[in-house]
């Protein structure tokens, strides 16, 4: 165990030698790293919304992802993506996922069931291409108890509305059209 004190830039180390007193200290030089290679880290897409709780300390409570064309476009961005939402969901936080990349046909939604271990249970073969989904965590009693509400979408139909969580027994409705005709309408978007 260890503790690091920053000492401020005008203050001074005393010299061993100069009879005032001091300690010397020696820095520590961490070892050679055990790997290293030039790469270039690939981009992700951070399309989100971040919803606080100013009155319990400025806690996270929901986060609308929004899915983005690198988010699916290799595996390993998709499961940096499904990574992303479960350790929200373990800190209690609702997540809601939109997915309308028409370009590429995975389902990140599933891929998170299936990363927490549970198989979506909906009728429909396979998962839906373009989908909505908010899900969350919450504790009953001394189990955890995982929820969601799922939507397929479709091009040219109205967007869903799903629930968003603000606490164990708040939701607000999330109207994605209404949203998404704001922000055509501010964008001046036809």
């Amino acid at each position: 165990m260890g503790t690091f004190e920053e000492e401020d830039a005008d203050s001074s180390v005393p010299d061993a030698g100069n009879g005032n007193g001091g300690v010397a200290t020696a820095v520590w030089a961490p070892p050679r790293p055990t790997l290293a290679f030039a790469t270039d880290l690939p981009e992700q897409d951070e399309y989100e919304v971040h919803v606080y709780d100013a009155k319990r300390g400025h806690r996270l409570v929901a986060a609308i992802e929004i899915v983005g064309p690198a988010n699916k476009d290799r595996p390993e961005h998709r499961r940096a993506f499904v990574a992303k939402c479960a350790a929200l969901l373990q800190k209690l936080v609702s997540v809601t996922i939109i997915d309308l990349v028409t370009t590429r046909n995975f389902n990140l939604y599933h891929d998170l069931l299936e990363f927490i271990g549970k198989a979506d249970a909906s009728p429909e073969p396979g998962p839906p291409p373009l989908y909505a989904a908010a899900c969350r965590g919450t504790k009953k009693g001394d189990s955890w108890l995982f929820e969601t509400w799922t939507h397929t979408l479709t091009l040219g139909q109205p967007l869903a509305t799903l629930p968003l969580w603000l606490a164990d027994n708040f939701a607000v409705p999330l109207e994605l059209e209404e949203c998404y005709e704001e922000t055509c309408r501010v964008l001046r978007i036809p």
